[in-house]
């Protein structure tokens, strides 16, 4: 039985979704736990949360590039925060009501991952704000 707050798990078919097998023996236990499972890191306890290095934040299962150090800020939330997606489509919304609440969870548009989820309350120019896991990032660094 599907329970309406329940979120579908990532599309296995989703074009940029490696095989299973690799996902398992690639991913730490928490990152696949975030990505493929729809988890949540614990507040301030990823490694991106309080990082300022400049670089290329890209989605740790299928290294797409999403979000670049520019546009992201200290949103006091414990988690990475960042203002725009880097280009358009990197990212797809999807309604969420898992908590009882509507909420736009994030979704790498290439391989399906589970991001975290965008809210309303973000800088100008945009007003949003991207609060992402560290679990489902991987930061490559400005040279």
């Amino acid at each position: 039985m599907k329970f309406p707050w329940t979120k579908p798990a990532p599309r296995p078919d989703a074009p940029g979704r490696p095989p299973e097998e690799e996902l398992r023996s690639r991913l730490t236990r928490e990152q696949y736990r975030v990505t493929q499972k729809n988890g949540t890191e614990r507040a301030f306890s990823g490694e991106y949360h309080a990082t300022k290095e400049p670089g290329v934040y890209r989605c740790v299962v299928c290294d797409v590039e999403l979000f670049d150090s520019d546009t992201k800020f200290d949103s006091g939330t414990g988690w990475p925060s960042f203002s725009a997606e880097l280009g358009t489509g990197r990212v797809d919304r999807i309604t969420d009501r898992s908590m009882g609440i509507k909420r736009i969870e994030a979704r790498c548009s290439n391989c399906d991952a589970h991001l975290g989820h965008v809210f309303p309350d973000g800088p100008a120019p945009t007003g949003e704000r991207y609060c992402m896991n560290s679990a489902s990032l991987r930061l490559d660094p400005s040279e």
